[in-house]
């Protein structure tokens, strides 16, 4: 017990350390410092909104859907600036790596920690949109911190998945910021899953099927217990077989099991490679 103490109490401190110098460092020389990570999902809140809500009209027609949106936008905000920062993480810290003695993934950790830290204060941000906007909250609000640890689970896992396979292969980050950009446009974020299903069809089976993915499932859940959940359908909701609605809670564990595995198998090898 008291190796085990000893021994996370040192990744303990290491990580706190990382975190809080990637938090200070990030933002440094900049005139608005750590309110960037709020104007970001929010300038892109605004021009999406403008876009799909106004123009293109693809909205719910509810009062809560500028909520909705911008709580969507926030939480894969999370996702990238975690995987974005994250990949990178094992290579740019190489210098650290080969001079101190320390587990490596807190590297990996420290990343998504951070991202974390940013996206709790957007979660601030929401909160005081929903109360401008009268939303009525349930108690549904509970089970939001569950969605937030899958959400932070399925993005760690494909964090180290992908600094794995950095470490070897650089062409995995242009990869992934191509990738995103096809999920992100992809998953309902910026279009209420409403709009596609309520048309009914081949259309809306395939929407439906989007909730498989882990990413849209946990971001659906979040939107559905915190903000609208009249209006925000769920896998949980949506489909009547259990194998189906277990899925996404599946994948999710398989992922984070496969980036652990894949990154403390290769973790000693990554000196050598740098």
């Amino acid at each position: 017990m008291d190796n085990l103490k000893s021994r996370y109490t040192y990744a303990w401190v290491v990580l706190r350390g990382l975190v809080e110098t990637d938090f200070k460092l990030r933002y440094q020389g900049s005139v608005l410092g750590i309110a960037w990570s709020v104007l970001k999902p929010l300038m892109m809140f605004c021009v999406m909104y403008v876009v799909f809500g106004k123009f293109l009209r693809m909205s719910d027609g509810t009062s809560t859907y500028p909520v909705v949106l911008l709580l969507g936008i926030s939480s894969w905000q999370f996702v990238t600036e975690s995987t974005n920062v994250g990949l990178r993480s094992v290579v740019e810290r190489g210098d650290l790596l080969r001079k101190i003695h320390f587990p490596n993934y807190i590297v990996v950790v420290s990343a998504t920690v951070g991202a974390l830290i940013s996206y709790a204060i957007n979660l601030c941000v929401v909160l005081l949109f929903a109360l401008v906007a009268r939303v009525q909250f349930t108690w549904r609000v509970v089970l939001l911190p569950l969605n937030i640890i899958e959400l932070y689970a399925v993005t760690l896992g494909l964090t180290l998945l992908m600094a794995t396979m950095y470490v070897y292969f650089r062409d995995i980050a242009h990869i992934w910021e191509v990738l995103q950009q096809l999920v992100f446009y992809g998953m309902p974020i910026i279009y209420p899953l409403s709009y596609v299903t309520n048309r009914g069809g081949l259309y809306a089976e395939l929407a439906r099927l989007e909730l498989i993915n882990p990413f849209a499932q946990t971001i659906q859940d979040i939107r559905h217990n915190l903000i609208a959940p009249e209006t925000q359908p769920t896998i949980w909701n949506s489909f009547d077989n259990p194998f189906i609605k277990a899925f996404p809670v599946v994948l999710t564990v398989a992922l984070l099991w496969l980036g652990v595995y894949l990154f403390r198998r290769n973790s000693r090898k990554f000196a050598e490679v740098m």
